[in-house]
């Protein structure tokens, strides 16, 4: 990669180019977790180069991408027009408009996950879904790299989300990793009944591809360790939550 690539991976992350075992998993859990909403109005919160948006859009009456890098939205374009580029801190759509609103491995790059949350929660109509993949905290690896003396080295990192805070952010300032406790605090404040808060692993298709008989057998006990409290070590939270109607003032009261 070059100086430029890099740096960008740092800042944005790198979106998936190829598709493959990996994302046809996602999608699955994506499509089975959104039930009836994905045939309304969707979003992609952060759409890269358009790959979950192009697969969504097919089941839905309405499909819209939006991003903050401005080349990933030409590339997305031509798989789904109605691409958008914009920061999801500030979401130039109106309230209550979409049914369905996934957020793929993007929270952990914006600059303020709190006003992107805060978006996404205006934007779900009442008994809406939204879908929210992030990196785990507990995952061995950290898989966006690190800056080390003034350069940004990228790949997989073993054992940097196990660091005190202040040393993780020293090594991986671009990136966030989330704890179970660290997502509550950042929905809070949202009215969202949780339907599904878990770990899953990955899918380990670059291992497959240079050992696949190792790299199968990897895939196949990691994920069978979603069953267990073991999880907890898994690569990114999958959460899936409802938006329901804000308490009245007379049902506070009487709570």
């Amino acid at each position: 990669m070059s100086e430029i690539s890099l740096e960008k991976a740092a800042r944005r992350g790198e979106p998936s180019y190829v598709w493959r075992a990996g994302q046809e998993r996602r999608l699955r859990m994506i499509l089975q977790a959104a039930e009836d909403r994905v045939s309304g109005s969707v979003l992609v919160d952060g759409c890269g180069v358009g790959s979950y948006l192009a697969r969504l859009a097919p089941h839905a009456n309405k499909a819209v991408g939006i991003d903050i890098d401005f080349e990933r939205c030409q590339e997305s374009r031509q798989k789904t027009p109605l691409v958008v580029c914009a920061a999801g801190e500030a979401l130039p759509f109106a309230a209550k408009q979409f049914d369905l609103i996934l957020s793929h491995e993007v929270l952990e790059h914006v600059q303020d996950d709190h006003l992107a949350v805060d978006e996404m929660a205006r934007l779900l109509r009442t008994g809406g879904r939204v879908i929210v993949f992030v990196p785990n905290r507990g995952y061995p690896f950290e898989t966006h790299g690190v800056y080390w003396r003034g350069r940004y080295h990228f790949g997989n990192i073993p054992l940097v989300n196990y660091l005190p805070d202040a040393w993780r952010s020293r090594l991986a300032p671009h990136v966030r990793a989330y704890t179970r406790a660290d997502l509550m605090r950042l929905f809070y404040r949202h009215p969202f009944k949780w339907l599904r808060q878990t770990v899953i692993f990955g899918a380990y298709d670059n291992i497959i591809q240079r050992l696949p008989r190792f790299g199968k057998a990897l895939r196949w006990v990691l994920q069978l360790l979603e069953k267990t409290p073991l999880r907890a070590l898994g690569l990114s939270h999958f959460w899936v939550g409802e938006k329901v109607a804000p308490a009245s003032t007379h049902d506070r009261r009487k709570s």
